[in-house]
């Protein structure tokens, strides 16, 4: 229990020879007393008790000491901090976000260490920090969720990497220093290989760490956030797309056109990849597409209405083992919707597909050959096999649609040019018009300059009458 009431008494000198004074103090009428070998030692420990009542400083009943004090006793490591932080995130968050904390944790614990001597290789620890300490699985004994290394029995490399992680871990208080954490941001602002990373990487992962030290603040680990008295800015970077390597109208064509001719596989992606870009859909939206979702008229535009989504990742993250996570759209409540209108061409491709390939069991359009969920391997391979059919040589040299992605950006950039309101767009893309801005900013100046054109002409024309 804390307590404001504290007395200091005055230096008490008794009868002893290695340690004749003696500091004494109640706390809620509980004493509490420490001795020294010189008055100078009393002095400036009664200085420092006093110190800390002037301050308004709480003082623990049980010990005695200041709040602050019996913090920096009691700290545990980082180590032993993160792995509890992730224990306790992980029943609640998406598969995708505990691996991303799993992969924030690694970085920075890989650096909250008091000494390098001895260490592991950086990728042995970093795989044994993110796969078996940060990772969780279901305790058989408890049925309980726990740490994988405290589960399973892990290599004995991983072994060593966690024991001398553990035995070198600063504590959580000394994390808390302004070097310690300026080196951890600099780890968070780069990729594995040294390059600076992305904008939304790097918030992702700073938000971790300040989520962990938020949770170290609720444990009464940390009287503040650290990253609140950092001045910090990571490298300039932007995550603005480059519109030289997207699709245009015709080159899209013509890569889905190349898709659609690529054997039994490429036919059955042909509409997949439509979706992509006719609808501006993410790949793990197409993935979860179903045929209750779709309005295919035989005449005219249709209407696909979006509500689930089957991201990727790895099964040991997910509750069921299973490599891809059913859940709401991105960025949206659990049973939020989004329709979003198709053009002719889209429902043919679609109504096309449903008669040749019909349905999945369950009702999704797109299936993988042995009826399983669509892999990123398997349509990232059928779509370089497209880009060496469609493109030129020089082409295929350059990032120009290297990834399936970049439909979803050549579908949004087109309905911007097309003179579709912005707010719009974004509605449509799943996203925000402050993310359309931030991502399509050079399209959308273009797109305000003709919007500013024809509000001279009808200025103009206002002038005339």
């Amino acid at each position: 229990m804390k307590s404001y009431n504290v007395r200091i008494w005055g230096i008490r000198q008794r009868n002893s020879k290695t340690a004749p004074f003696q500091v004494r103090w109640t706390v809620n009428g509980k004493v509490s007393q420490e001795p020294f070998a010189t008055k100078t030692l009393a002095d400036a420990r009664r200085s420092q008790l006093m110190t800390a009542q002037r301050a308004g400083e709480a003082f623990d009943a049980a010990s005695g000491l200041p709040v602050s004090e019996l913090r920096e006793a009691s700290s545990p490591t980082w180590y032993d901090h993160a792995c509890s932080y992730a224990l306790m995130k992980w029943p609640t968050s998406a598969a995708k976000h505990r691996a991303g904390i799993a992969e924030a944790l690694a970085a920075v614990t890989a650096s909250f260490v008091s000494t390098r001597r001895g260490a592991p290789d950086r990728a042995v620890l970093r795989g044994a920090l993110r796969e078996w300490a940060f990772r969780m699985v279901l305790d058989p004994e408890t049925g309980e969720y726990a740490p994988r290394k405290d589960v399973e029995g892990p290599p004995p490399e991983v072994w060593v990497a966690l024991e001398w992680v553990s035995s070198v871990s600063l504590k959580v208080v000394d994390v808390a220093e302004s070097d310690v954490v300026r080196t951890a941001l600099g780890l968070l602002s780069k990729t594995l290989t040294g390059k600076k990373a992305a904008d939304n990487t790097f918030r992702r992962k700073r938000a971790v760490l300040s989520n962990a030290f938020r949770y170290a603040i609720e444990r009464d680990l940390l009287a503040f956030n650290p990253l609140d008295r950092i001045d910090w800015a990571p490298p300039e970077t932007t995550d603005e797309v480059d519109f030289e390597y997207v699709p245009g109208p015709e080159q899209a064509g013509e890569l889905l056109a190349a898709v659609g001719a690529n054997g039994p596989r490429g036919h059955h992606l042909h509409a997949f990849f439509g979706c992509m870009y006719y609808a501006a859909m993410r790949p793990a939206e197409v993935a979860g597409l179903k045929r209750s979702d779709c309005k295919l008229p035989e005449q005219g535009w249709g209407e696909l209405v979006l509500s689930k989504s089957r991201p990727e990742v790895g099964a040991g993250w997910t509750d069921d083992g299973k490599s891809y996570e059913e859940r709401g759209l991105k960025r949206r409540a659990r049973k939020a919707t989004r329709p979003v209108p198709i053009p002719p061409v889209l429902v043919a491709l679609l109504r096309a597909h449903l008669d040749e390939h019909g349905t999945a069991p369950d009702g999704r359009l797109f299936r993988a050959a042995r009826g399983g969920r669509v892999r990123s391997t398997e349509y990232t391979e059928a779509w370089q096999a497209a880009r060496i059919e469609a493109l030129s040589a020089d082409e295929v040299a350059t990032p120009l649609a290297k990834v399936p992605y970049s439909l979803r950006h050549a579908g949004v950039s087109l309905w911007i040019k097309a003179g579709v309101d912005p707010v719009e767009v974004a509605r449509r893309a799943g996203h925000s018009p402050a993310v359309l801005w931030k991502f399509y900013a050079k399209i959308l100046r273009g797109h305000q300059d003709a919007s500013n054109r024809m509000i001279d002409v009808a200025l103009k024309a206002r002038r005339d009458d």
